[in-house]
């Protein structure tokens, strides 16, 4: 009952009331203490003191330091309606598999201009995403619960989240009164990230004050980051030669000639997509031992999919086959030896491929219409 009673406290306390024990998450300065996950430098800058995201790619920036049992506060405010955005606690270190998202259990971040309907609000929706679970505070549908209050402003006014997390529960309050959350939370121990959805969104006042308690098994923890670095930004080529396919021989014999080459590799937001057969994209840098992994899938969604992946070494395709619905390759250079394999996949199912010493080329090239993303590199 007394721990009841002072989370309830915790709650109620009027916004910019003083409380001891928070340290601040952003400097107002620049992002130190925060990692670009998978955008482009552009996406997330500081404006006047406050972090600011355009919203272009679809990504996170997450912190360095994983957390476990805290408060949270942040203000947040859309700066044009029908934005979309989103807080992910206890988030993972990588996009999940085929998402721009991390896995995570996310606070939703949603101008009015959006739209409401039976699946949502606007007003401090909190649910788990893929992979994570929980069990929903008050009304909800599925695993999202929905807040018991509407209280959220539209833009471009300004808004006050304060999320407690305590072994595994989540509680939300917004604008200074608790009215959604959940309890069984996994995983209950990770980063916590800012989403980038396409709202043009103003951050500040993120500060976090840590609670007592260290309880998380590794099966509700988060995996820990391991140096991995993006290769794509989402909305540029940077760090890549292009080197688009051959003239277009297609038309009709009674059309005029053109010799234009059909078009090379293309950001579209999170996804890296093929361009025509023979266009070549090459990573500039050039690695030595190296992890690589990528989410590929077929551009048509046909059945079956064609040999060898759109990913090559040295000029080699990897091999495989493009699957039609996104899966994740890893893929791993120590000397001469290369084996490539899903990521769901047990070891065993690995395939090599021999490659000559020193720094190795990596490229993309494929014959059929194919897509990319979270491609990151471990050296």
């Amino acid at each position: 009952m007394t721990r009841y009673f002072l989370a309830l406290l915790a709650f109620t306390l009027p916004l910019g009331a003083e409380e001891e024990g928070f340290t601040p998450l952003f400097n107002g300065k620049d992002l130190s203490g925060w990692v670009n996950v998978n955008c482009a430098p552009e996406t997330w800058t500081v404006v006047d003191g406050m972090l600011h995201c355009d919203g272009m790619p679809t990504g996170a920036l997450r912190t360095e330091r994983q957390y476990e049992n805290f408060i949270l506060e942040v203000d947040w405010r859309h700066l044009t309606p029908a934005g979309n955005a989103g807080v992910f606690i206890w988030a993972g270190p990588l996009p999940a598999p085929g998402q721009p998202f991390l896995r995570a259990i996310e606070v939703q971040v949603l101008d009015h201009g959006y739209g409401q309907g039976p699946g949502h609000t606007t007003h401090g929706d909190v649910f788990p995403i893929h992979g994570s679970s929980m069990s929903p505070f008050g009304r909800s549908k599925g695993q999202r619960s929905f807040p018991s209050e509407e209280r959220s402003k539209a833009s471009p006014e300004w808004n006050h989240y304060r999320v407690t997390c305590q072994d595994g529960v989540l509680r939300l309050a917004v604008n200074g009164k608790e009215v959604s959350g959940g309890e069984n939370c996994s995983w209950r121990k990770g980063y916590l990230a800012l989403e980038s959805e396409g709202g043009v969104v103003d951050w500040k006042n993120l500060r976090l004050k840590e609670l007592p308690g260290s309880k998380a098994t590794p099966e509700q923890t988060a995996p820990l980051a391991d140096g991995s670095v993006s290769l794509y930004d989402g909305r540029s080529l940077r760090g890549w030669k292009s080197r688009p396919g051959p003239p277009d021989q297609s038309a009709p014999a009674d059309a005029a000639a053109t010799d234009e080459p059909l078009p090379a590799w293309h950001p579209e937001d999170w996804e890296l997509v093929s361009g025509s057969p023979g266009a070549v994209l090459t990573l500039e840098k050039k690695p030595g031992d190296f992890t690589l992994q990528f989410d590929v899938r077929r551009d048509d969604k046909a059945e079956g999919g064609a040999t060898g992946l759109p990913v090559c070494l040295n000029g080699q395709p990897l091999p495989g086959q493009i699957p039609a619905d996104w899966t994740r390759y890893v893929v791993s250079r120590v000397g001469s030896k290369v084996t490539c394999r899903p990521a769901s996949a047990a070891p065993a199912t690995e395939t090599t491929l021999t490659v000559t010493g020193g720094p190795v080329e990596i490229s993309l090239k494929s014959g059929v219409p194919v897509r990319l993303a979270s491609l990151y590199l471990k050296e």
